[in-house]
């Protein structure tokens, strides 16, 4: 299967095809978490049949143009959480910021996020 070149996280799309490492298809991207203005990627969301699956960084071993390859094989993939009630999400574009926001609240069914940590 042709995945396409390698990219970045900060141009990885929604909708692209997750894959465990024993190539099953787990689900698709849902978001990309990450602090770009320290270019921190913290991980994926993932929309599998379960709902909505957080993926860390250090479980994704490439990102493609047309797929992603996690690290982890399909029984751990199986066994991923979901995304907790805690951490907020950085953007420094605050039109951007402000999307994430709206996808994390519809998510988690949560509207007292804050992009500012100290407030």
């Amino acid at each position: 299967m042709d995945e396409g070149p390698a990219i970045a996280y900060s141009v990885l799309g929604t909708g692209v095809p997750v894959y465990s490492a024993d190539g099953v298809e787990i689900g698709s991207v849902a978001g990309v978490l990450a602090a770009p203005s320290e270019d921190i990627f913290h991980g994926l969301l993932v929309k599998t049949s379960a709902g909505i699956r957080f993926v860390a960084g250090d479980q994704v071993a490439q990102l493609h143009e047309h797929g992603v390859d996690l690290s982890i094989d399909g029984a751990a993939a199986s066994a991923l959480p979901a995304p907790e009630h805690g951490a907020p999400v950085y953007l420094e574009d605050p039109e951007r910021q402000q999307e994430w926001c709206h996808l994390w609240h519809r998510i988690t069914l949560r509207g007292d996020w804050k992009s500012d940590p100290d407030g």
